[in-house]
């Protein structure tokens, strides 16, 4: 996709892209998103649990919150997404920098209206963060669904920027004696832990979870 003039980068531009592979992969690796909006009362930013399905970025709540209710309405939104890989130590002070995924989504979201569309876009959400989970839960009742409201923002408008590689000294700094390299961050997942009140075993589908 070309970048629009709310997208394209310009603070270390080599670092940016537009491509779909690439937004589709950060957005597929997280599990939350902050999502921008202004109302009367100023601007605001929350975080919230958010899925893809296709060019589409979707996220869901209750009927009466503000900012479903903003957003359900036609508010332009801006929402991001970024991923911390590592801290980068370089030998001046202010050559430290971070490695990082982010992505950038302008638009506006539009309700999911049909009853069938927003039950799939909920199991997919579920499947999202554990597959094989839906099958062994209750599923949603009328009542839930009717209080729940479905959005999704097309992914039209939208850029990542994305740092790798080890420190960027200046020439002069190059043979200080002071350690320079990366500090990686990794998401891990760890052993399930059962609620207290569970005595049943782990089911097949998070076996393999750690």
């Amino acid at each position: 996709m070309s970048p629009s003039d709310r997208t394209r980068v310009k603070r270390a531009p080599d670092r940016a892209h537009y491509d779909s592979a690439t937004l589709h992969a950060v957005i597929d690796a997280a599990y939350l998103c902050h999502v921008a909006f202004a109302d009367d009362n100023g601007v605001h930013n929350i975080p919230m649990a958010c899925w893809r399905e296709g060019n589409h970025l979707y996220i869901h709540g209750s009927n009466g919150s503000r900012m479903i209710r903003r957003l359900g309405g036609g508010a332009q939104a801006c929402v991001t997404i970024s991923h911390v890989d590592g801290l980068v130590l370089a030998r001046s002070a202010f050559s430290h920098s971070m490695n990082y995924r982010s992505a950038l989504v302008y638009g506006v979201f539009e309700k999911v209206e049909a009853l069938e569309a927003k039950r799939a876009s909920l199991e997919a959400f579920m499947h999202r963060l554990v597959p094989g989970r839906q099958a062994d839960v209750r599923p949603g009742n009328d009542k839930e669904f009717a209080a729940t409201t479905v959005l999704r923002i097309a992914l039209d408008e939208a850029a990542c920027k994305i740092r790798t590689g080890g420190p960027c000294d200046d020439p002069e700094d190059a043979e200080l004696p002071h350690w320079a390299g990366v500090l990686p961050f990794q998401l891990r997942r760890a052993a399930p832990i059962a609620h207290e009140a569970c005595d049943l075993p782990l089911p097949a589908y998070l076996r393999d979870w750690v």
